[in-house]
């Protein structure tokens, strides 16, 4: 029997110790034969060596890399050359991203939109690439509807993305519906839930300020509650966080991405207490 798929978000790190936790992390995870680690682009291609370099590692430890490409602030022959130098090392999936604008950016390089990179993809390398690409369950804090980003990632997937990966959400009615909506706009390919660990809450509300995840009134005071505490404030988000995959496990979904912040304990224990690897 097939068993549930899970893959594993890093970010570059930028010291050596901070190398040696993700070669770490790296190892704790590959326990449970993620399908891919992915490696994120900074805002403007801030990190593009350091993801490149952790990408390639990766790979040559016989795992399956992702990178994260993004168009903002990136050339045609930028992108060309980061292709090439993917497929020379036989990596075969990209997680394809609009990317963060940096600060003060006024050009957004040859590429606007994800869409657009999707293309420009396709057409430099045809089906060498399984492209994932991002979902929003909670719908995009830019887009002008709930429809509209609906019908964005519809372009995507019909430019040719093969998957998506979504934000990060605590409602799981949230991710239901989107699937929902996705299907009767004609989305066919898989939209994978992306599980956010619940580490600081005052960090968790600034990242989903900007990217507009909802934290549910219940959940939010009930971290607030814990203040300083960080070590009860993970126990509780850890128990969250363990019962949403369940429920998504019991409803059948098959799919997980974790964005891990080069982290390995919390998300191990989420795996295990969920259930993420019983055979189904």
């Amino acid at each position: 029997m097939k068993k549930t798929s899970l893959s594993f978000e890093f970010f570059p790190p930028k010291t050596e110790g901070g190398i040696a936790n993700l070669r770490e992390t790296r190892q704790k995870l590959a326990v449970f034969k993620p399908e891919f680690f992915s490696v994120t682009f900074g805002a403007g291609g801030s990190t593009r060596d350091r993801t490149m370099d952790t990408v390639f590692e990766i790979q040559d430890e016989g795992y399956q890399a992702a990178p994260h490409i993004s168009c903002i602030s990136s050339s045609k022959a930028e992108i060309v050359e980061l292709l090439k130098a993917y497929q020379e090392k036989d990596i075969k999936r990209l997680v394809v991203l609009r990317g963060d604008v940096p600060s003060g950016e006024v050009s957004t390089g040859d590429f606007k939109y994800a869409v657009d990179l999707v293309a420009f993809i396709r057409q430099e390398t045809g089906d060498w690439f399984h492209i994932e690409v991002a979902a929003y369950p909670e719908f995009h804090p830019e887009a002008r509807s709930a429809a509209d980003d609906i019908d964005n990632l519809k372009r995507k997937v019909d430019t040719g993305a093969d998957s998506a990966i979504t934000q990060y959400f605590y409602n799981v009615d949230a991710y239901f519906q989107f699937l929902e909506s996705c299907y009767k706009a004609g989305i066919r390919v898989p939209i994978v839930p992306g599980i956010m660990p619940i580490y600081n809450y005052t960090q968790l509300a600034r990242f989903s300020g900007i990217c507009g995840a909802e934290i549910p009134r219940w959940l939010r005071l009930r971290l607030e509650a814990y203040g300083d505490d960080l070590t009860s404030l993970r126990a509780f988000g850890t128990d969250v966080m363990s019962e949403l995959c369940e429920k998504l496990l019991l409803a059948g979904v098959p799919n997980f991405h974790f964005y891990t912040l080069n982290q390995a304990a919390t998300i191990t224990t989420i795996i295990n207490d969920a259930g993420l690897m019983r055979k189904k």
